[in-house]
C-alpha cells in the first residue's frame, strides 16, 4: 500500500470506534480522518466500516486490515525504541577530521577516549581540504584559521595555536641572533599550499623576503625536520618542541601568528550521543595540552 497513512487512520478508528477519537490520537483534523477512510475504501474497493450513531465499526474486511496495521503499527514502535536507544550509545563508527599538526595531541586523546567506549571505530584523517560535513564525510572536522561559514555546520571555538619561531642551535652559532630588523639576513623554512593559509605563515609570507625563503616543505612534520637540520628558522608548535631540546626560540610571538582553532560539525549529528561525548572530551583535554582554550 502506498500510502501509510491512510492505513494508521483507519487502524485507529478501527481501535477506538470514533473518528474523533482517532483524530486526537493521530493529532490532525477530524475531517482529515473522514478524508482518509474514504480514500482507502475507494482505493481498496471494499467498504472498511460500519457507520452508526455511535460511531464506526469495523467489517470483516476491516477487521483483517486492523490485524495487519495493529502488527506493523508495534514494529515500527519497536524499531522507533531500537533507533532511539542506539542514539543513547557511543558506538559505531566516528570519523574525525584535522589538521596534521594535531595529531600528536588528538591521537593520545582518541585512544582514552576509545579505552572508555570500547564498541567505538574512530578514523582520523589528517587533510587540511575541508571535508563536506553535510554529505556526512566526517562527523567532527577540526579545523585551524578563519571561522568557517559553510551553512547548516555548527562551530565553537576549541582553542588558539600559538606557534613558536625556531631554529637550530648550530644555526644559532652560524647566523646570529634574529630580531624583526634583520629578517632579510636571515635564512627561514617557508611552506606550500593550504598550509599558507595559517597566520603565522600569512605573517612569515609578508614579512621575509623571498630570497630568505631557502626551503619550502608540503608538511609540517618536514618543516620540523628541514629546522632540526639547520637549514633555517621556522615555525613549530610548542607541543612539538618537547623531543627538540636543540630548537631554541628565536624570537617572542607575537599576535598576528595566533590561529585560532574551530571544532566544526553539522546540525544533523551535533546532537548525536557519539558527537557530543567526543566533544565534551576533546574540551576538557585542552586543559592538560598546554594551550590557551577558547
Amino acid at each position: 500500500m502506498d500510502n501509510w497513512d491512510e492505513i494508521r487512520t483507519a487502524y485507529q478508528v478501527a481501535r477506538l470506534g470514533t473518528v474523533s477519537g482517532a483524530a486526537e490520537v493521530l493529532g490532525v483534523h477530524h475531517a482529515t480522518v473522514i478524508r482518509h477512510i474514504d480514500a482507502l475504501e475507494a482505493r481498496l474497493g471494499a467498504k472498511l466500516f460500519q457507520r452508526h450513531a455511535r460511531g464506526y465499526t469495523a467489517t470483516e474486511a476491516g477487521q483483517d486490515l486492523l490485524k495487519i496495521a495493529a502488527q506493523t503499527d508495534d514494529q515500527f514502535a519497536q524499531l522507533a525504541s531500537r533507533i532511539r536507544g542506539r542514539g543513547d550509545e557511543v558506538t559505531g563508527d566516528l570519523i574525525v577530521t584535522s589538521v596534521d599538526e594535531l595529531a600528536v595531541l588528538l591521537v593520545p586523546a582518541i585512544a582514552q577516549f576509545m579505552a572508555l567506549h570500547p564498541e567505538l571505530r574512530v578514523q582520523l584523517i589528517s587533510d587540511h581540504r575541508l571535508f563536506r560535513l553535510e554529505y556526512g564525510e566526517a562527523h567532527v572536522a577540526i579545523r585551524a584559521g578563519t571561522l568557517p561559514e559553510q551553512p547548516d555546520n555548527v562551530v565553537q571555538p576549541f582553542f588558539t595555536q600559538m606557534p613558536k619561531l625556531v631554529a637550530a642551535r648550530g644555526y644559532v652559532a652560524a647566523h646570529g641572533p634574529l630580531d624583526l630588523g634583520n629578517l632579510g639576513a636571515h635564512r627561514f623554512i617557508g611552506v606550500t599550499g593550504d598550509h599558507n593559509r595559517a597566520p603565522f605563515h600569512r605573517w612569515l609570507n609578508a614579512a621575509v623576503p623571498e630570497a630568505a625563503i631557502a626551503l619550502r616543505v608540503s608538511s609540517t612534520q618536514a618543516a620540523k625536520l628541514a629546522i632540526a637540520q639547520g637549514i633555517g628558522i621556522g615555525f613549530v608548535a610548542g607541543w612539538a618542541l618537547e623531543d627538540q631540546p636543540d630548537l631554541v626560540e628565536m624570537m617572542p610571538p607575537l599576535d598576528a601568528w595566533g590561529a585560532p582553532i574551530w571544532l566544526v560539525t553539522h546540525m544533523d549529528l551535533h546532537r548525536t550521543a557519539k558527537v557530543q561525548s567526543f566533544l565534551r572530551f576533546l574540551k576538557a583535554q585542552v586543559r592538560q595540552w598546554g594551550v590557551s582554550p577558547a
